[in-house]
């Protein structure tokens, strides 16, 4: 019984201290921790971040350094923590070969929730596709189609090539091509231009639309047609505005060439 005594006794004179520094590492590590994430976590969310991207990112960044806390814990209490590290860093290394492609549809994710090239609701046009945007997810952007398909790209092929937005703006410029006959008055031709813009109230003031003679085709003289509108307004007024030259160019004997085969619409979604 006195020998027990003695060897918990000396037990406890060598690793005693050595126990309760490991407890308090950890449980001043753990802390540290937490009080990390809580700031991380108010730095993005007062920089605005999108919720996804705070809860991933806090809960990673706590777990590493938890991680720590304990490897240090550990050392404390005289274990050899050198094969820890070996093990965790060549299974990180394993993973992140393993998940190459979805890393980086993560870190395309996150720099697109950052820099915010667009935001949901958004018509864009990227990854080869076109469609509204209905949601940004850390690793796939989701988006629908004109014609109601749902199309979900990888965040990668997203910010691997040219981002176009066209509802970023507040307004856009509308480009028709109106072709007329070569025996046409051209300041007659103009005049009805100006006569259907000016006629059209969603047709913006401020920048003022522009009317010129774009090209000397070989069967046409084409005008350049281009009216600023409301981005929302933009496929009603486009629409409009060629059924109203059709319709008008009639009215005034204006001949339009047929078959146009050098009046092209030049539009975009």
């Amino acid at each position: 019984m006195e020998s027990v005594i003695a060897k918990l006794q000396e037990f406890g004179t060598d690793y005693g201290l050595k126990i309760i520094l490991a407890i308090l590492i950890f449980v001043v590590g753990r802390l540290v921790a937490l009080g990390v994430r809580k700031l991380l976590r108010k730095i993005m969310l007062k920089g605005k971040v999108d919720e996804t991207l705070v809860s991933f990112t806090t809960s990673l960044g706590y777990v590493t350094l938890l991680a720590f806390v304990i490897i240090a814990a550990l050392g404390q209490l005289g274990i050899q923590t050198t094969s820890f590290v070996a093990i965790i860093g060549a299974a990180g290394l394993a993973i992140g070969l393993a998940l190459q492609g979805s890393l980086a549809n993560f870190a395309a994710g996150v720099l697109m929730i950052i820099f915010k090239p667009f935001k949901v609701g958004d018509f864009i046009e990227g990854g080869g596709v076109s469609g509204v945007v209905e949601e940004i997810g850390i690793f796939t952007t989701v988006m629908k189609s004109p014609d109601n398909k749902m199309i979900i790209v990888p965040n990668a092929k997203m910010t691997s090539d040219n981002i176009v937005n066209y509802t970023a703006n507040d307004c856009r410029r509308v480009d028709i091509v109106a072709g007329v006959g070569y025996g046409d008055d051209l300041d007659k031709v103009r005049t009805v231009l100006e006569g259907i813009l000016s006629g059209d109230d969603r047709i913006l003031k401020d920048p003022a639309p522009t009317i010129g003679v774009l090209e000397l085709a070989d069967s046409s003289v084409n005008f350049a047609v281009r009216p600023w509108v409301k981005t929302e307004d933009y496929w009603d007024v486009f629409f409009a505005t060629q059924e109203s030259i059709k319709k008008r160019f009639d009215a005034e004997d204006i001949s339009i060439p047929f078959p146009q085969q050098d009046v092209h619409l030049y539009k975009s979604e």
